[in-house]
Parts: C-alpha cells; sequence; structure tokens
C-alpha cells in the first residue's frame, strides 16, 4: 500500500529534473541515502523521461507531482507513476484517478477542500503550501474536526521544522526538496544528495525516537 510505504518514508524528496538522463544516479543516491522515493513534479520537460528511468529501478517507488490535468495523469501514469500529486483539489483528476485505480493526493488547505477529499472519500491529502498557511499549528487545528485525514506537508519543509510537522499523529509524510536540489542534479553531485538524505532519515530517526517515548 502506498501510503502505507510513505508513512514509513516519513519524508517524500520532491524532484524537479532538467535532464532525464539524470534521474538514474539521482534514484541510486536517493536509495544510497536511505530515501528510496521521489516525486518527480511535472514542471519540466524532463520530468516524463525521468519517471519512466526511475520505474524501472524496484527498488525507488515513484510518484508524480504538479499534476495540473487529467491528460498529465494518464501521461504519468502510463510512464511508471505509482502515485500522483496535485497543488490543488482539481475534481475531475481526483475522479479520473480513482477511476484508475492510482492513489492520488491533491493539495488542500482549508477545511472546505477537506470536506471536498472527504466526499470522493479520500482520507490522505496534501497540505499545500505548508508554511504559508501557517504550517504544522494549522494542521493541528484542522486535525481536530478531521481527525480521520492524514495530511502530507509540503511547502517549505526543512531540517529546521520537520520535527513540528512529523511530531503530529496525523502527519502521514513530508514533502520536501531541499535534499535534491536542480542544481545539484543538474552538476552531477550526487555525494550531496547522499549526505544531506542521510542527515534527513537521521532526523526522521531522532524525532521518532522522541515521540515514541516522550
Amino acid at each position: 500500500m502506498i501510503a502505507k510505504r510513505l508513512k514509513e518514508l516519513a519524508v517524500i524528496p520532491v524532484v524537479t529534473i532538467r535532464n532525464d538522463a539524470d534521474a538514474g544516479l539521482l534514484g541510486d543516491a536517493l536509495v544510497q541515502g536511505g530515501l528510496p522515493c521521489a516525486e518527480i513534479t511535472l514542471r519540466t520537460d524532463a520530468a516524463l523521461g525521468a519517471i519512466r528511468i526511475l520505474a524501472r529501478n524496484k527498488d525507488i517507488l515513484v510518484g508524480a507531482g504538479t499534476v495540473l490535468s487529467i491528460e498529465q495523469a494518464e501521461t504519468a501514469k502510463e510512464a511508471g507513476a505509482e502515485f500522483l500529486v496535485t497543488p490543488g483539489l482539481n475534481p475531475k483528476v481526483v475522479q479520473w484517478s480513482l477511476d484508475h485505480n492510482i492513489p492520488i493526493y491533491p493539495g488542500i488547505s482549508t477545511a472546505s477542500e477537506i470536506e471536498m477529499a472527504l466526499d470522493f472519500g479520500l482520507t490522505q491529502v496534501k497540505f499545500f503550501p505548508a508554511e504559508a498557511f501557517g504550517g504544522a499549528k494549522t494542521i493541528k487545528a484542522l486535525s481536530k474536526p478531521y481527525h480521520m485525514m492524514e495530511f502530507i506537508p509540503t511547502g517549505g519543509i526543512s531540517l529546521d521544522n520537520l520535527g513540528q510537522y512529523l511530531a503530529i499523529p496525523q502527519v502521514l509524510a513530508c514533502g520536501g526538496s531541499w535534499m535534491v536540489e536542480p542544481d545539484w542534479i543538474q552538476d552531477h553531485h550526487y555525494h550531496r544528495v547522499i549526505v544531506e538524505t542521510r542527515k534527513a532519515v537521521q532526523a526522521i530517526m531522532e524525532i521518532r525516537g522522541k515521540t515514541d517515548h516522550p
């Protein structure tokens, strides 16, 4: 189950890639770093090619982000994306995803959007842009009436505030790009990806230790 795997990972690397030829080594770096997952944003012409390459690596969980239309959802699924992430809640895209049995995490930032997601039977959503919309405080507030909903906060997440989010029981995982800077990928500085990914994994372990043993 995708949601279970994302919860285990706790952090989803959100990747903007400019050259699909870089995807293979990026995937290897994420595996070495301990976060074998990538949400490839459909913001560049290289995105679909990168998804195809990563989908061949069975050690990597690969999804498509910034999905704005049914056409993008369809091509991402055909390329091998195992889940979809959208910046907002587009009813047509959500319905298409449900009809085609691919997990989707639509972006929400208000109670009304949460209720729209619930109407579709969704119990996991992306909270975006997280920091701009009040961060962990807002998620805690929304979690009181919507305790059945799990959130993937994305936007402004870093090592500095990761603990605030993962300490919330309703947070499924956090989306972040600080360990996969586009310039590092383009310039083949994969050692930096590995180092920053390992730092994230260490932080996750420490945060979970504190959460499990208050």
